[in-house]
C-alpha cells in the first residue's frame, strides 16, 4: 500500500496547526522535498533515524545526501524511483533501499513517497520512511505504523478526490452519481443517499453497490416516509441535524419506532449489513440529506476514525449539493428572465422572420447573447444581434440594458445604423457598467412588394451571411457581407463607423448570428465560418423555422458559448 497525492490548498490556522502537530508527532520519519529534489523539512523522527539535524539537511539534494541501494551503493539519478515521483506525479514506494545516516551507516528503510499537488501542479513530494533494521522498534511494529500512516494518507487522498470531483458539477443528480463510485468499495460495500426536498420530503435518490446503481434494489429508491422527530432511528436523527451515528448488529436489531425507521431497518436487513454509518449531508445553510454506508463483513466493522472520515465527506457532499440547488434556483430565475427579454418577433410586412437562442452547455446556462427585431416609424424593420461578455445572470442583465438602449436610440432618430451604433457606444460607456459587447444593427428597407435592401453597421461582430434564393442547391452565391465593420463597443469609440448596404434579392435569406454558432476553443474560426456558409446554403430549401432549427442543431460539439441567431427571408417573386 502507498499513499496517494497530497493536495494542498491552504486553509484556516487550525488546519495549519493540525498539520504541524501531525508532522512533528508521527512515529515514522517524514521528509518534505521540493520538485527539484531538495529537502525542505524533516520531522523529529527523521532527525532521530538519520542522525542528522533538520537544519543541516535543509536545501540538500535528498537523493545525493540520503538515497542508497540495498548494499549502500550510490543509485544513479536516472534510476531513482523516489525522484520520479515529483517528475511524473505518481506515488512510489520501496522496501529494500537504504538511507545514509550522519555517521556513515546505511540504514535499511521501508519508504513511500507521494507528490504534493498545488493548483493541479506537482510542487514536490512527501517521503515517509521507517527503520527496517529494528534498532529502535520491532520491524513488525514499525511497519505497522507505516501501514497505518499510508492508510490515513489514502483516506485523505480520497477526501481530496471527492472534493475535486464534486466541485466540477452543479447538478444534484450528477453529484450523487459521482459520489457513490468513490465510496464503494474503498470505504463501504453499499451506499444509500437520501435527500430532503425543498418541500420538506425525503427521497432515497441512489442505492449503490459493488456494480454501481443496483437494479435489484431500485425498489428502495423513491419517496421515504416523513422523518418523525420523536423517532430514535439513526437516520431520522441525522436528518434532523444530529451528529453521525455508528451502528453495529445490536443497534440495527432494535425494533423500529417509526415508518422511516422501519424502511431503513428493512433496507439494512436486505443488504445483510453487519456494520453501518449514517452521516448527514450538511452545508452552512442546512442539512440537505444523509448518507448510509454499509459493510457486510463481520470482521470489518466501521471504526470511529472512518466515521469521522465519512462525516467529513458528508459535509463536502452536502456543500456541493447545496451549491447545486442554489445554482438551480438562480438558473431558473435567469432562464425565465432571459426568455422574457427575448421578445416575440414582429409581423413584418412582406418579410419572414425567425430566431433561436440556445444557452451555453456549461456554467449558469444563461448569457449575454441576444437578438431583437422591431418595426421603425418609417416602415423599415430593425434587426439586432449582439453578444455581451459573460455567461451568467449579470451578463443577461447587461444584455437587457443594451437591448433597451438600442431600441430607444433607433426609435428616437431616423439616422443611419452607424450613427445609432456610435451613439449607443457613448451611452453604454456613460450609463452602464457593461465592459464590452459586439453587435450588428441592420435596417431592412423597401416596399412590401420589393425591391428590398439592407443597411447595417457592425461593432466587432461576425458578419451577416447572405444566402441565395430559396430552393437553390448551389452555394456559389452564398457569402458573408464584410462591409460595415467597426470596432467593438466599449473599446474607445469610433467616430467614423461605416454603414454597409446590400440589395436583398427576392427569395434570399439573411442570417445574423453570434460566434457560438461557429467558434470552438482551439479550432480555426475561419473553418467554422466556411462550414456554416456551406451548411446554410444547402438548408435554404427548408421553411424558415425549420431552417433555423437545423442550423442550431449543427452547432459544433465543442462549443462552450451561448448562441443566438436571427434569420430574415425575402418573399420570392
Amino acid at each position: 500500500m502507498t499513499c496517494g497525492p497530497v493536495h494542498h490548498s491552504g486553509g484556516p490556522e487550525g488546519v495549519a496547526r493540525l498539520l504541524t502537530s501531525a508532522f512533528e508527532g508521527l512515529a515514522a520519519g517524514v521528509l518534505l522535498v521540493d520538485a527539484r529534489g531538495r529537502i525542505l523539512a524533516a520531522n523529529p523522527r527523521a532527525e532521530q533515524l538519520l542522525g542528522r539535524r533538520a537544519a543541516a539537511m535543509a536545501g540538500a539534494d535528498a537523493h545525493d545526501l540520503l538515497h542508497r541501494g540495498p548494499d549502500g551503493a550510490v543509485i544513479p539519478r536516472s534510476q531513482c524511483v523516489l525522484l520520479a515521483v515529483a517528475e511524473h506525479g505518481r506515488p512510489a514506494w520501496g522496501d529494500s533501499d537504504t538511507f545514509l545516516t550522519g555517521d556513515g551507516r546505511a540504514l535499511p528503510v521501508r519508504w513511500s513517497a507521494a507528490p504534493v499537488v498545488q493548483a493541479g501542479r506537482t510542487t514536490g513530494l512527501a517521503v515517509l520512511f521507517a527503520d527496517m533494521a529494528g534498532s529502535s522498534a520491532p520491524v513488525g511494529r514499525e511497519a505497522a505504523r507505516v501501514d497505518l500512516l499510508e492508510d490515513l494518507a489514502e483516506q485523505l487522498t480520497l477526501v481530496s478526490a471527492i472534493t475535486e470531483v464534486l466541485s466540477e458539477t452543479l447538478d444534484v443528480e450528477e453529484a450523487v452519481d459521482r459520489l457513490g463510485p468513490l465510496l464503494v468499495p474503498k470505504l463501504a460495500d453499499w451506499v444509500a443517499v437520501d435527500l430532503r426536498t425543498p418541500e420538506g420530503e425525503v427521497r432515497r435518490v441512489a442505492v449503490l453497490g459493488p456494480q454501481g446503481r443496483d437494479t435489484a434494489l431500485e425498489a428502495w429508491r423513491g419517496p421515504l416516509p416523513p422523518p418523525t422527530t420523536l423517532s430514535r432511528s439513526a437516520l431520522v436523527r441525522v436528518l434532523h441535524g444530529a451528529q453521525p451515528v455508528l451502528l453495529g448488529p445490536h443497534e440495527m436489531a432494535e425494533p423500529p419506532d417509526a415508518p422511516l425507521a422501519a424502511v431503513q431497518a428493512g433496507f439494512l436487513r436486505v443488504l445483510g449489513a453487519t456494520s453501518a454509518a449514517v452521516v448527514p449531508l450538511t452545508s452552512a445553510r442546512e442539512t440537505t440529506g444523509a448518507i448510509t454506508a454499509v459493510r457486510t463483513r463481520p470482521d470489518r466493522p466501521f471504526t470511529d476514525r472512518e466515521l469521522a472520515l465519512l462525516a467529513d465527506i458528508g459535509h463536502r457532499a452536502g456543500v456541493a449539493i447545496d451549491n447545486a440547488r442554489l445554482f438551480g434556483e438562480q438558473r431558473d430565475v435567469a432562464t425565465a428572465m432571459q426568455r422574457h427579454l427575448l421578445t416575440e418577433l414582429p409581423q413584418s410586412r412582406g418579410l419572414q422572420l425567425a430566431a433561436r437562442y440556445r444557452p451555453a452547455p456549461a456554467g449558469s446556462r444563461v448569457g449575454g447573447d441576444w437578438y431583437d427585431a422591431f418595426e421603425l416609424g418609417d416602415g423599415s424593420t430593425a434587426l439586432v444581434i449582439g453578444d455581451v461578455i459573460g455567461h451568467d445572470l449579470q451578463a443577461a442583465a447587461r444584455m437587457a440594458q443594451l437591448r433597451n438602449l438600442v431600441r430607444a436610440l433607433a426609435w428616437d432618430r431616423h439616422e443611419t445604423p452607424a450613427a445609432i451604433v456610435e451613439r449607443l457606444d457613448d451611452a453604454m460607456t456613460s450609463l452602464t457598467d457593461i465592459p464590452m459587447a459586439t453587435m450588428i444593427l441592420a435596417y431592412v428597407e423597401g416596399p412590401p412588394d420589393g425591391p428590398r435592401q439592407v443597411r447595417w453597421s457592425s461593432a466587432g461582430h461576425p458578419p451577416p451571411l447572405l444566402l441565395p434564393s430559396t430552393g437553390s442547391r448551389s452555394d456559389g452565391r452564398a457569402r458573408y457581407l464584410e462591409a460595415g465593420q467597426g470596432i467593438i463597443l466599449g473599446a474607445g469609440g469610433d467616430p467614423e463607423r461605416p454603414t454597409g448596404r446590400q440589395q436583398l434579392p427576392a427569395g434570399s435569406t439573411l442570417l445574423l448570428f453570434t460566434d457560438g454558432l461557429v467558434e470552438v476553443p482551439g479550432a480555426d474560426l475561419g473553418a467554422g465560418l466556411e462550414e456554416l456558409r456551406r451548411l446554410a446554403a444547402d438548408l435554404t430549401r427548408y421553411p424558415l423555422e425549420d431552417f433555423c432549427d437545423r442550423i442550431l442543431e449543427a452547432i459544433p460539439s465543442g462549443s462552450t458559448d451561448d448562441t443566438a441567431l436571427l434569420a430574415v427571408r425575402v418573399p420570392p417573386d
